[in-house]
């Protein structure tokens, strides 16, 4: 006998509004003992104020697994298309400015 469970297939109805995504360059998360809250916003240079455009509220175990998806993914990306850089992170293969030595 197998005693593994059964893996269950899940259809996705992906609607036409949330086809289209939100944009969101900034993250704020948040957390409880029974859950995460990642709010979503856009942050636009020269202007001081952002709104949230998208809040997830998630267990703290779809949270640790949304990281270890994360991670996997941006290994892959990063294969593929290099590495990351996050702003202020130097990037040694580009000398721009004056230098001395």
């Amino acid at each position: 006998m197998n005693n593994k469970p059964q893996q269950q297939r899940i259809t996705l109805d992906l609607g036409e509004k949330e086809a289209e995504g939100i944009y969101a360059n900034m993250t704020l998360i948040t957390h409880s003992p029974a859950e995460f809250i990642l709010d979503f916003a856009r942050l636009v240079p020269g202007l001081p104020k952002t709104k949230v455009h998208a809040r997830i509220i998630m267990t703290p175990q779809a949270a640790k697994a949304l990281q270890r998806s994360l991670a996997t993914n941006i290994e892959r990306f990063e294969s593929t298309h290099g590495e990351i850089k996050l702003a202020g992170q130097p990037n040694p293969g580009q000398n721009i400015g004056f230098h001395t030595d």
